[in-house]
């Protein structure tokens, strides 16, 4: 089995911004960008999250909390192909 890379992850984050139409960059100018996705790593984990206002404030839209790469990974993958068929 493949290992999953912080790199893997990183592209896929890119991918779900653009397919949202969200700002690549988590922060501009000292303010979040609202609506962004990016990983947090934290706990021996990392979690895909998104910002839901101006300072900072993020929250979970996977709602599992920081797991394994490979966790995220996956999810991130079956979040993506959701937004995809949705549209």
């Amino acid at each position: 089995m493949q290992r999953i890379t912080d790199k893997q992850l990183d592209s896929l984050c890119e991918h779900l911004n653009r397919l949202t139409n969200n700002f690549l960059e988590p922060w501009a100018n000292g303010r979040a960008n609202v609506g962004n996705y990016h990983i947090s790593h934290a706990y021996g984990g990392v979690c895909l999250m998104r910002h839901v206002n101006e300072s900072g404030g993020a929250t979970c839209p996977l709602g599992q909390g920081h797991g394994t790469k490979r966790e995220l990974y996956n999810a991130m993958q079956a979040f993506i192909k959701g937004l995809e068929v949705s549209v």
